[in-house]
Order: structure tokens, then C-alpha cells, then sequence
């Protein structure tokens, strides 16, 4: 059966993940289809040659499907690119499952994206939906998902009404980094001081990336992103054509598994464990907090430390 809610497919310059990511959409047969490609980078000898064989593959449309282009000739950089791209999507339909050429989903991402931008199309707590799911299997609550702040983006979903709230250039951020609601988001001093630093240099425009200030303004919104209790996208973008996931060799994603019966919480909020073991062990957080350790022992103790740990 055709799926009925629109999906976004963003593709650039590698044809060998476009195929396979493009194949699991074709069996889904969405009924409208929006693509966003980015355009050729100079100096990269190859780019030519591979966004256009991406696009070659984007024409292999074979289903009953409304097909919509957002290409670019020029290439804007991810930042701009996904920003133009998704400004156009929501200017066009009122919410969407968001997929790019590295994620790789299960068929439970689909329905599950589906069901929930029904049921939270008009709760303005909601600000996302993610398919991933990095709690080491670890369930969180006994529904078949919970609530969290972080908007995981390897294949997600949301709305019009919560793209439109997403100030790109992040104008509020000096005035609001120095608020007590700021605080509150980021309750632990070495949380606070690692998204501080990110979201200064978003603010200054010294990262090309879009998905960090779309995380800055949803907590800005005090909004929630429901995230399903196992991981329904497996990135398969690790590798030495990857962006922001460079490796020497191809690596394996998180392995995807079945959701099972779309249950759900009896209240909305947020979990606060779930979200401290995502700060805590994907983005380090652990590592801040042995660092602060040693930083408060005295100077005579922290040099010797440094010397016997070579560094």
C-alpha cells in the first residue's frame, strides 16, 4: 500500500548509498516525493561525474507518485543547503518524513513516523520525531517510545508548525545563553559548557552544518522529540565518502530491529535518564566530566597525572 505521507529524500554525490537508501523509499511508494540535491563542489575532481550519476538514479521513479525537485546547479554546503531545502519542503507540505542518502531505514521507520505525526500533528510540546535510537538497549519507560531533547536527524520527521519556529542564524542565542532557562536545558555544568561551545560557533557561522541549531532553537522552544525504544535507521554513511562521518573504511551502522506494537506513554516528558546517557556515552560526556575531575586536583598532582598518562 502507497504510503500517504510525503518523503523527503536529500541526495549529493554518492551514487552506491542513493541506491540503496532510494530502494527501501520505492518499496514504501510514497504518494509525493520531494527530493533536495546539492550541486557539484570545485576542486573536488569527482563531484561532477557523481551527482550526476545520484540524480541519473532519482529518475528511476516506477510508482504512481507526485515528484518534486529542489536541485542546485551551485554547491551551497550542507548548512544551505538543507536549510533552502527544507524551508522549500514545508512551504509545500505540512510535515514529512525527512530521509538522507546514508539512512538506511526498516519498514517499522515508516509506519512508525506515519503514526506519530498524526497523533501529535496539533501538540505544540512536540517538535520532532526521530527513528534512532542510542540507549544501548536500554528501554526507557514501558511504551514504545519516550520523549527526549535531543532530535536525532538519521531519519526523522516533523511538521510545518515546528519548521517554521527554526531561526537559522540563531539570533536569540547571546541573550538566551545567559538566561536561567538556559541553564535549565542543560542542567550539568559539563553538558552546558560542550553545547555552549557549539552553539557559539554556530552563532559566529564557523560550522557548516545545519542540525545543531535546529537542536538550539527546539530547546529554545522548550520542545520534545519522540524517539522509538530501538533503533529504526541504521547510518551507513561511515566511511571515507562521508561528510560529517569520515572513517579510512567502511563501517557498519547500529543494526536496526523491530519496533513491535506502537504503544504509548500515559504522560508527556522528558526523560531525563535516557537523555544524560546520550550526553554521557555518544557525546562524550564522560570524558568531560574525568577531565573536570582532574582539572580540580592540585597543579603538583594534574602535571603528574599528565606525565604518566603521556600527554
Amino acid at each position: 500500500m502507497a504510503l500517504n505521507t510525503p518523503v523527503v529524500f536529500v541526495a549529493f554525490n554518492r551514487p552506491r548509498h542513493t541506491a540503496k537508501t532510494f530502494e527501501v523509499i520505492r518499496a514504501q511508494q510514497p504518494k509525493t516525493l520531494l527530493i533536495i540535491s546539492d550541486g557539484p563542489r570545485e576542486n573536488h575532481p569527482t563531484d561532477a561525474q557523481n551527482c550526476a550519476a545520484v540524480r541519473k538514479i532519482l529518475e528511476g521513479i516506477d510508482w504512481s507518485c507526485s515528484v518534486l525537485r529542489n536541485y542546485s546547479d551551485v554547491n551551497l554546503g550542507c548548512k544551505n543547503r538543507l536549510n533552502t531545502g527544507l524551508n522549500w519542503v514545508f512551504e509545500t507540505v505540512e510535515e514529512a518524513i525527512i530521509l538522507e542518502d546514508d539512512c538506511l531505514p526498516n519498514e517499522d521507520f515508516f509506519v512508525f513516523c506515519e503514526s506519530m505525526l498524526e497523533k501529535y500533528r496539533h501538540d505544540n510540546r512536540i517538535m520532532s520525531i526521530t527513528g534512532n535510537n542510542f540507549q544501548d538497549g536500554k528501554l526507557r519507560g514501558d511504551a514504545a517510545y519516550y520523549f527526549s531533547k535531543y532530535n536525532h536527524i538519521w531519519g526523522w520527521a516533523t511538521w510545518r508548525r515546528s519548521w517554521q519556529k527554526n531561526d537559522q542564524t540563531l539570533s536569540f542565542w547571546p541573550e538566551w545563553k545567559n538566561s536561567q532557562d538556559w541553564q535549565s536545558h542543560t542542567p550539568y555544568p559539563a553538558e552546558r559548557r560542550h553545547w555552549t561551545n557549539i552553539f557559539d560557533q554556530m552563532y559566529r557561522n564557523e560550522i557548516d552544518t545545519w542540525d545543531h541549531p535546529w537542536t538550539c532553537n527546539i530547546w529554545h522552544q522548550g520542545g520534545l522529540v519522540v524517539t522509538p525504544n530501538a533503533n529504526l535507521v541504521t547510518n551507513i554513511g561511515f566511511g571515507p565518502e562521508g561528510t560529517h562521518t569520515l572513517a579510512k573504511v567502511d563501517q557498519d551502522g547500529l543494526p536496526t530491529k523491530s519496533l513491535g506494537q506502537i504503544t504509548h506513554p500515559t504522560t508527556v516528558h522528558q526523560d531525563i535518564i535516557a537523555d544524560r546517557y546520550i550526553f554521557d556515552h555518544l557525546l562524550g560526556g564522560l570524558n568531560y566530566q574525568w577531565h573536570w575531575w582532574v582539572l580540580r586536583l592540585p597543579k603538583r598532582i594534574y602535571r603528574k597525572i599528565r606525565h604518566l598518562l603521556g600527554f
